[in-house]
């Protein structure tokens, strides 16, 4: 069965590249054909890419997403029902303990020290749902490093919702803590990007990776495509 892995899109060739990467990556896992959408900036759009599938069945699709926000809920199910096929539609990757894990490696990479306090910088949503799952990955990957991290938004709401702007909540860190003490950002951010490279101007000591091509977010859009398929299998029963 073909797969089709979903991301949002970037002018930044090693963001696409990874994209391409992680969409390869999942192939050979799955012994199976792994296309690429995006929902804004480059093409081709979920629409164009599934009907571009030469076999006939259904595409598993997988939102390169690390919340449910407006793309994942709105945009997305939109160019599914312009394609002319049958899709499932697997969850988003986040929230999801692989991530936490994900996180904390790219921490180590650059340096972090257990113990160092930690602050999530996630791109950014003014949807209820979408900051949700960010609170719940900040819970996760608070389990994970031992102690309570805070949260910033790359773009925060124009509105003034959910989080404040990474920089602040690094100046506001570094404000209550010893002199000294190195303060540590986790980028939650999947691919490279402008957000990406913005998480070096926000005052941090350390700064992590994206999650990119690490192991476990491998497996989990490779869990992901495999539970929207497994869920039709069980339903097929009962539908007799």
């Amino acid at each position: 069965m073909t797969t089709l892995l979903v991301a949002h899109g970037t002018r930044n060739p090693h963001g696409v590249a990874m994209i391409g990467d992680l969409a390869a990556a999942m192939s050979e896992h799955l012994r199976d054909d792994v296309r690429v959408g995006f929902v804004d900036v480059l093409g081709p759009d979920p629409a164009e890419a599934l009907d571009s599938i030469g076999e006939s069945g259904p595409v598993t699709v997988v939102p390169a997403f690390l919340a449910s926000g407006y793309h994942v809920r709105a945009d997305l199910p939109a160019y599914l029902r312009q394609a002319q096929r049958t899709t499932l539609l697997a969850p988003a990757l986040g929230p999801d303990s692989a991530l936490a894990d994900a996180m904390v490696d790219r921490l180590l990479d650059a340096g972090w020290m257990p113990g160092e306090p930690v602050v999530l910088a996630a791109a950014g949503s003014r949807d209820p749902r979408a900051q949700a799952d960010v609170a719940a990955m900040g819970r996760l990957l608070a389990k994970r490093v031992g102690a309570p991290v805070r949260i910033g938004f790359v773009m925060p709401a124009a509105d003034g919702s959910g989080y404040p702007p990474v920089a602040e909540v690094v100046a506001g860190l570094r404000a209550q803590t010893r002199p000294g003490t190195r303060i540590a950002v986790a980028t939650y951010l999947l691919a490279d990007g402008l957000f990406a490279r913005r998480m070096h101007e926000v005052g941090a000591d350390v700064v992590g990776d994206p999650l990119g091509l690490h192991p476990s977010v491998v497996a989990l859009a490779c869990d992901r495509a495999a539970s929207a398929t497994a869920a039709v299998e069980l339903a097929r029963p009962l539908a007799r």
